[in-house]
């Protein structure tokens, strides 16, 4: 639920964690320029997450989970919950082994001391709007609307576009399974799309490009797609 009422014009979201269903009288005005949207692995005692053997690794993502299963079958991966200064805590007290968050969330609090390693895209497909923040406000607020497409970035909005409508297509939330990430070059937009079924034991991939402008059609493509390999063993929600 958006925290704007009466009395607040702005609300400031992470994008990862709003439904892709927008309320109907609310208006997604402008995205900050994205940050990394990688995620990363943290740990004390190993450098990488192929060290692990039945090794405890902290996670609040059914997506992560599934990834980070994917990388090393030996893990066992535990529910983690807290702000990333109070997961790095638990870590540092032996609770788990490893954690693995995102990127940007660790830039944000200088905290990167603490990484012992990246990674990319391809490793493990962040989850839609990672690393994008965005400003939503009243649809029928002009003045606050036009103030706010004022530093909007428009590369990050076609990213975040389509991916949005990947999920949306899906019927996903942000507790879905689904990993999507948009990129852009020149005119092109490039998304990388990944979903994993109802019980976790397959993962369907897909990728596919476009012109920057049509990311809402390329990400409801990637999701029909995704829909269709997947067949019965995911089931909209």
């Amino acid at each position: 639920e958006s925290l704007i009422t009466k009395k607040i014009d702005i609300a400031v979201h992470s994008l990862k964690d709003m439904a892709s269903e927008e309320i109907p009288t609310l208006n997604i005005a402008a995205y900050i320029e994205r940050n990394d949207p990688r995620d990363v692995f943290v740990s004390f005692k190993h450098s990488s997450l192929k060290e692990l053997k039945d090794g405890i690794m902290g996670s609040s993502s059914r997506r992560r989970d599934l990834q980070l299963k994917l990388i090393n079958k030996d893990v066992l991966v535990k529910n983690i919950r807290g702000n990333i200064d109070t997961r790095i805590q638990k870590l540092k007290d032996g609770l788990y082994d490893g954690i693995v968050i995102a990127l940007a969330g660790i830039k944000t609090l200088k905290l990167e001391e603490n990484i012992r390693y990246i990674f990319s895209a391809e490793e493990m497909l962040p989850a839609v709007g990672q690393g994008i923040i965005a400003a939503q406000c009243r649809k029928n607020d002009t003045n606050i609307i036009n103030l706010l497409e004022k530093i909007n970035n428009e590369k990050t909005k076609q990213c975040a576009t389509a991916e949005r409508s990947l999920l949306k297509t899906l019927g996903g939330d942000c507790d879905t399974a689904v990993g999507g990430l948009a990129t852009i070059q020149e005119n092109e937009l490039t998304l990388s799309a990944q979903l994993f079924s109802d019980n976790g034991e397959q993962d369907y991939t897909f990728k596919t490009k476009g012109r920057r402008e049509d990311g809402e059609d390329i990400g409801a493509m990637a999701g029909t797609m995704l829909l269709k390999k997947a067949g019965n063993s995911f089931k909209k929600k």
